[in-house]
């Protein structure tokens, strides 16, 4: 295990979207982000799509809720998307879900780009 925590990114509105979820919910993906910080895997998170992307699949109540993020980047956990699955068509996520992530995956790689120049800078 890693021991140096990487601090946590929202990107979006992920964290307020978050706060909607229930109690056990937040819990269970607070588990997998903090998890996720100190470099380890949840056994509640799966791949998302491949390359560094996370998802942790929680039902609660009748309801599915999700929270995606990226641990590919090494200054922080990017949480890119936090969403109830409300689709009727399977287990399958949304493509509107699915564009959202993608979207804010490349905000991510922005951010992450910053950071490098930054440090470069400081060399």
């Amino acid at each position: 295990m890693n021991s140096e925590r990487k601090p946590l990114e929202w990107i979006g509105s992920s964290r307020k979207d978050i706060l909607d979820f229930p109690r056990e919910v937040k819990q269970a993906v607070g588990f997998a982000l903090d998890l996720a910080q100190l470099g380890e895997k949840s056994s509640h998170s799966k791949d998302f799509g491949g390359a560094g992307v996370l998802e942790v699949v929680e039902d609660f109540d009748g309801g599915t809720y999700r929270a995606v993020y990226t641990v590919k980047f090494e200054e922080a956990v990017y949480v890119l998307h936090c969403f109830q699955k409300k689709s009727k068509s399977g287990i399958s996520t949304p493509k509107q879900d699915i564009d959202k992530v993608k979207g804010r995956l490349k905000i991510a790689e922005g951010r992450h780009k910053e950071w490098q120049n930054k440090n470069k800078k400081k060399s």
